[in-house]
């Protein structure tokens, strides 16, 4: 017998019902998407290496441990699959040119991959939907990148996200402050645990995101990067804020908030919670004004966001958001083999005209006896059965039967609806 195979650790399948859960809520994203004027965009899952190493920095976590980077065994290119999706929305929009007729307002939905730890709502394939706003200068693109995260919370009926925020400024500020860290990290060299003596010089900022308890309060003491904004940066955060303010939108500003990859400047923000446990930020984002000249292209304005769709699954089910599984408006029933042809034809009618119906088919031992599939029926969660015995075909109908009571409490009846006319009664049928 062949050896039986499973899925990578940490890439797993997604089968119904819980698949019906990643449609609804992709229907929820595509369409407040739609409303916010942002177009989908697809980018390939494999990328060449040089654009992430080029484009997240070579000391991130990203590009020194969790990219599936190989060489491409027909011509020896250096590809990896995409660990996030920015980067390859950048290559494209300088590859094929798209912010030449003014800024683009696009979105991503798709699989990223990165070899860590899985964990609750962290996996090895793991899904994103990013939103990326291409050639916008302006803290007002910030700030409806910010209203658009808080209208999809509040249409999914998510609570408990709160929103923090912080400003990178500019390479010469960051550099600045860079320096300063650097002398007050080694003045309590001491007290740097070995991961912060590793990134001391090649990314010190990192060091101020550390979940190590131990060195809470040599960070809490460090320089504040806000303290060495100048002017520009500074009234792009303000006016930021206001907009905010003005919209209602509650926030913390968080001096140790710095995300992961290099090409960050100015605004960054996440959108966090305290109910998925160690993997609390839910969607995180900021402004990249660098990252178009960093992998060739032109210098050009940007600002995005990405959120992790599994998360946020996580957080439906933790508040009880999620729907129900979806059910079919009807269970075709069908005594006899010798029905199953006149059966598709009126069940390919119904469907054209929106009824969702399952049809029972034959097994090894033939249809199977009409108390089984009426157990089927019921156990699909259907509301109507539709029979296809010989008594009703032979008067030219089909057996309609209540197997539930409706919401408005109807009884459950049996009636017979004429066989050559089911787009007339179709629509009694859609639950």
């Amino acid at each position: 017998m062949a050896e039986k195979l499973s899925a990578v650790k940490g890439m797993n399948d997604i089968a119904p019902p819980e698949s019906a859960h990643w449609e609804w809520l992709e229907e929820r994203i595509r369409e407040l998407m739609r409303r916010y004027g942002y177009r989908n965009f697809r980018a390939p899952i494999v990328e060449p290496t040089a654009l992430f190493v080029r484009g997240l920095g070579e000391v991130t976590d990203i590009v020194e441990k969790e990219m599936y980077a190989f060489e491409d065994k027909l011509n020896g290119e250096h590809l990896t699959l995409r660990p996030e999706g920015t980067a390859g929305v950048v290559r494209a929009a300088i590859e094929h040119n798209l912010t030449y007729d003014g800024g683009k307002r696009l979105y991503y939905i798709g699989p990223m991959f990165r070899h860590e730890r899985p964990q609750r709502g962290r996996y090895r394939q793991f899904h994103q939907v990013g939103v990326e706003a291409l050639g916008f200068h302006g803290p007002d693109v910030d700030a409806e990148l910010i209203l658009l995260a808080s209208d999809l919370w509040a249409e999914l009926g998510l609570q408990d996200i709160a929103l923090e925020i912080n400003s990178l400024g500019q390479p010469a500020e960051r550099l600045a402050h860079r320096q300063a860290l650097i002398a007050h990290l080694e003045a309590h060299a001491d007290q740097l645990d070995e991961e912060a003596k590793r990134r001391l010089h090649s990314n010190p900022l990192r060091i101020l995101d550390t979940k190590n308890p131990a060195m809470q309060a040599l960070v809490e003491a460090a320089p504040k990067l806000m303290d060495f904004l100048g002017a520009e940066s500074l009234r792009h955060f303000d006016t930021w804020r206001s907009l905010l303010d003005k919209q209602g939108i509650t926030y913390r500003i968080n001096p140790r908030l710095v995300r992961g990859m290099d090409y960050y400047n100015l605004s960054v923000f996440e959108f966090v919670t305290t109910e998925l446990g160690a993997q609390g930020t839910v969607c995180a984002g900021g402004r990249y004004d660098g990252l178009f000249a960093q992998i060739g292209g032109k210098p050009t304005p940007a600002v995005g966001w990405a959120l992790g769709v599994e998360r946020i699954l996580e957080l439906l089910k933790a508040q009880h958001r999620l729907p129900e599984a979806p059910v079919p408006d009807a269970y075709a029933i069908i005594p006899e083999a010798t029905a199953t042809e006149t059966a598709l034809g009126v069940l390919r009618a119904l469907r054209q005209a929106g009824v969702s119906v399952t049809m029972h088919t034959a097994g090894a031992e033939g249809m199977g006896s009409m108390k089984s599939q009426f157990k089927k029926a019921d156990a699909s969660g259907a509301r109507y059965a539709l029979i296809f015995g010989a008594d009703e075909l032979a008067q030219g109908t089909v057996g309609v039967k209540t197997l539930r009571a409706a919401p408005s409490g109807e009884v459950p009846v049996q009636v017979l609806r004429p066989l050559a006319r089911p787009a007339e009664w179709a629509a009694s049928l859609r639950a």
